[in-house]
């Protein structure tokens, strides 16, 4: 059975999007990909249908990730379908908790920075979209160093529930 997992930021073009590229290449480089659907979304659908802001795709290519990609808008009926839903920032999972019909769906929703554990305290990563290039590359550092710890703790859950 698959393990679902959808990351989610404002408008999905830039943090999420990004999320969900280097989610998906950690889980196919350790050949999961049968096991683990990885998806992305924004709590707001200003941007549905657009691609991936520019600089996303710049830093993402830079950086040997696919960057394909196609904005949309967080359903609260996807909560049944999906096991983990993964806010970039705390705004984020307030907003998806209060979205969630039950309390076992606002249990799914988790911050991507819990799972780096040099992140100590400060567990939002940045909203890059009104800077430069240089925020997009440490919001790349930051999804980078959260997925380690989201492909184990995936990982486990998925191999857990196919065996």
């Amino acid at each position: 059975m698959t393990y679902r997992v959808c990351f989610v930021c404002t408008g999905n073009i830039c943090r999420s999007p990004m999320a969900e590229s280097v989610f998906r290449a950690r889980v196919a480089e350790a050949g999961l990909e049968e096991l683990i659907e990885v998806d992305s979304a924004g709590t707001g659908g200003w941007h549905e249908g657009d691609g991936a802001d520019p600089r996303t795709v710049s830093v993402l290519d830079d950086h040997g990730y696919d960057s394909g990609h196609t904005a949309r808008q967080f359903q609260a009926s996807w909560f049944g379908r999906l096991d983990l839903v993964i806010a970039l920032d705390t705004g984020h999972l307030k907003a998806l908790r209060r979205l969630a019909p039950t309390e076992e769906d606002a249990r799914k929703v988790r911050l991507l920075r819990s799972y780096d554990p040099a992140a100590a305290d400060d567990l939002d990563v940045p909203d890059p979209y009104y800077g430069g290039l240089d925020g997009f590359e440490e919001c790349l550092e930051m999804v980078e160093a959260a997925s380690t710890g989201l492909l184990a703790a995936v990982r486990h859950e998925a191999e857990g529930r196919a065996a």
